[in-house]
């Protein structure tokens, strides 16, 4: 190595023992790396970390190593102004050479030989190769550990932050919910998380938590909602009431009307529910349940109450329908009619079969729609000059 070689070689590697000291003032300042020095680990992360700890340990030996090289050549270099030839051949050897030495590790009594363990040797750059390996060991764990955290820890804390404001929510209504499990499942998501990251997975446990307390959560909302408004709620709900017979009565009268004028299955006779709904609300009024399920209970009434006034006015209007659809085949036989009459089969007696038999059907009272409507298809058909 020349002079200038040797100066150039040391001035590099003090650079890069600087940077690596960095790096690893960095690293144990890692907030990651920080907790899990104090943390009680199991399972799969405990394993991997005693990697990883290792690794570290190893790390810092063969840097103390290295750097014990390099404050050796820093001294070489400091003891004359300009180096003689004594001089640039050890730091040759020191910058160049396997000048890196690695002591026999301890081992356990079990593994130990008499025989005297050898030490190993490395350059500079086999030593750095070697410490940057072990380096990424660490930073590996670390990262694997941080991402876990990062994820599955802030969602740890709004489940516990639910938790909280569901009790605050309780203490306002006056009642309290069973949350001994949920609270149980969460120090144990918490417990798993926090000493062993790395094993099996909790996401599916979290999901399922998080919609659990969502639920509870939104139970015990309404819960408040509905008992701060329950009176003026109660009166919507009887003028609901009130609604829901006068559909129901509209239905009866259309029935009556129609069935005269229309043959109707028997289920077509409308039915009644607002003596069911009437029931369901005077158990409420004196329903001891606790404001959660009253609320429930509640929202279930308003709901089917504002179904079944729909559904009478529905069946209502189905049922005139009826008759508008009888009319309209009325109109239909008619046209069809007036058709034979242009095609010259007003006189065609299997025309006028058909005609009268369609005629009859829909003229009859109570008229058979189903009949009706075929038979006025077949003189459609016929006159068109289609099959019968």
């Amino acid at each position: 190595m020349s002079r200038e070689g040797a100066e150039h070689a040391l001035r590099a590697r003090a650079d890069e023992r600087d940077r690596i000291s960095g790096d690893l003032l960095d690293l144990e300042s890692h907030t990651t790396y920080q907790l899990i020095r104090g943390a009680s680990l199991r399972g799969a992360t405990e394993r991997r970390w005693a990697v990883a700890h290792e690794a570290l340990t190893a790390l810092w030996s063969l840097n103390d190593a290295y750097r014990a090289v390099l404050r050796e050549a820093e001294q070489v270099r400091a003891a004359r102004a300009r180096l003689g030839a004594d001089q640039l051949a050890r730091l040759t050897e020191l910058l160049g050479g396997a000048s890196v030495v690695v002591r026999a590790a301890a081992k356990p009594v079990e593994q130990r030989s008499l025989l005297p363990q050898a030490d190993e040797r490395l350059t500079l750059d086999e030593a750095v190769t070697r410490m940057d390996t072990a380096f990424r060991e660490v930073t590996g764990a670390l990262n694997d550990i941080d991402a876990v955290w990062g994820s599955v820890l802030p969602r740890l804390d709004d489940a516990e932050a639910d938790l909280r404001r569901i009790r605050e929510l309780e203490r306002e209504l006056g009642e309290a919910a069973d949350l001994a499990a949920q609270e149980a499942e969460l120090r144990r998501l918490r417990a798993s998380v926090v000493e062993d990251p790395l094993g099996p997975p909790v996401e599916q446990d979290l999901d399922r938590l998080a919609r659990l307390l969502a639920a509870a959560r939104a139970d015990v909302e309404l819960a408040l909602v509905v008992k701060g408004e329950y009176a003026r709620r109660r009166e919507n709900l009887v003028a609901e009431l009130d609604r829901v017979r006068a559909a129901e009565s509209e239905a009866r009268l259309a029935h009556g009307a129609v069935v005269v004028k229309i043959a109707l299955p028997p289920q077509a006779q409308p039915r009644s529910r607002v003596e069911g709904l009437a029931g369901a609300l005077d158990a409420l009024d004196v329903a001891t349940d606790a404001w959660v399920q009253r609320a429930k209970r509640l929202a279930a009434l308003e709901e089917n109450a504002g179904k079944a006034a729909e559904q009478a006015l529905a069946t209502a209007k189905a049922l005139y329908g009826l008759v508008g659809r009888r009319d309209e085949l009325r109109g239909r036989l008619g046209a069809c009619q007036v058709m034979a009459v242009r095609k010259g089969l007003a006189e065609d007696p299997a025309a006028i079969e058909l005609y009268e038999r369609a005629r009859a059907l829909l003229w009859s009272a109570p008229c058979d729609l189903t009949r009706a409507a075929a038979a006025v298809e077949n003189y459609q058909r016929a006159i068109s000059g289609g099959k019968r």
